[in-house]
């Protein structure tokens, strides 16, 4: 008597596994992935310090052209004494050191056949203090992508949050968010920016948070939010009432559940829209505050700080600095913001 082994039956993947299966079949998704974690791990080495750690080293003269070939220099001093003296000239009347620079001229000639100095390579050249432009843009894609992804990823989760409250539960926690929401979008984006940057950096928060990178990262995240709570409140409303919602509640499924585990995998394609445009707008909005004195120290550098020095190195002809980060910043948005669209198309639920 033959007997039957009941088997489990098989479980169907998640909406993130399904997402991500879709998401391997998106080539230029894919290429975008690797490009965003490069420089995302770029970040992470230079935070280490096994990457761009002498950023500051003066290793060429300044404003030296890219080059991919170091150059050997002559390190003599002869040039010193043919200049000053001549050859076979008595200055002796006019200059007392004039009987030594026979004896240094024959020293600076054994010293000519033994000393050479090495230039280093330089692809994208030097700047005015004679300072490695390609260490520098490593060094400024640190501060740079700190900022905007960090501040993105901030702003991106108070406005999630907050409008996710809104829609769903709406009544007067939905009006008094709203008057927050209100508050903050009266005043220009702007100048909220300067005055948060003005509140920040002098007084006695200045103290506790310092001057450095995470104050810039708050003023952005605090400014921020109010274009995706906005978008969210909107598609929380739209939902909370859907045949799916009203199930998990007959099934016993707590608010937060349905807000965080069923409403907010099918509208994460419009928060990570929003995400990818905060992303580029906050390395923008670095930049601005940057070039303004109220971004990064000055004993920092980011792609905003060189940005600023390229525009007065441009007008004398130095191009390579200005070029150099554009490339970086350009490669990094790109690729993030083809990332962020090919996530979108894969937890879109129309799509699936």
């Amino acid at each position: 008597m033959s007997t039957d082994i009941l088997q489990a039956p098989p479980k169907s993947p998640g909406v993130w596994a399904q997402a991500w299966a879709r998401l391997k079949t998106d080539r230029v998704g894919m290429l975008s992935l690797y490009v965003t974690l490069f420089f995302i791990g770029l970040v992470l080495l230079v935070q280490l310090g096994w990457v761009a750690k002498e950023w500051q080293k003066e290793v060429g003269v300044a404003f030296a052209a890219p080059t991919f070939v170091g150059k050997i220099a002559d390190g003599t001093q002869t040039a010193i004494v043919e200049t000053v003296a001549g050859e076979n000239v008595d200055i002796s009347h006019v200059d007392p050191l004039a009987p030594r620079y026979q004896e240094w001229s024959e020293r600076a000639a054994k010293f000519k056949t033994s000393v050479t100095v090495k230039a280093d390579t330089l692809p994208f050249g030097a700047d005015q203090q004679g300072r490695d432009v390609l260490s520098k843009v490593v060094k400024g894609a640190q501060v740079s992508i700190t900022v905007g992804l960090t501040a993105a990823l901030f702003a991106t989760l108070i406005g999630t949050i907050l409008g996710a409250i809104g829609g769903y539960f709406g009544g007067w926690a939905g009006d008094f968010l709203e008057w927050v929401y209100n508050v903050f979008t009266a005043i220009p984006y702007i100048l909220l920016v300067f005055a948060m940057a003005a509140v920040l950096k002098s007084g006695p928060l200045a103290a506790t948070l310092g001057n450095g990178v995470w104050t810039v990262v708050i003023i952005l995240s605090l400014v921020g939010w109010t274009g995706i709570y906005r978008l969210v409140r909107a598609e929380y409303i739209k939902h909370r009432s859907r045949e799916y919602v009203r199930a998990a509640e007959g099934i016993g499924a707590s608010h937060a559940s349905r807000m965080f585990h069923h409403i907010l995998p099918n509208i994460s394609h419009v928060v990570l829209v929003q995400l990818s445009l905060h992303v580029v707008g906050f390395i923008k909005a670095e930049v601005i505050l940057s070039y303004l004195g109220l971004g990064v120290p000055l004993d920092m550098v980011s792609w905003g700080t060189m940005l600023s020095e390229a525009q007065t190195e441009l007008v004398q002809g130095k191009w390579w600095q200005l070029v150099a980060t554009t490339a970086f910043m350009a490669t990094f948005v790109t690729a993030f913001a083809l990332l962020t669209d090919a996530l979108r198309d894969a937890l879109d639920p129309k799509l699936r």
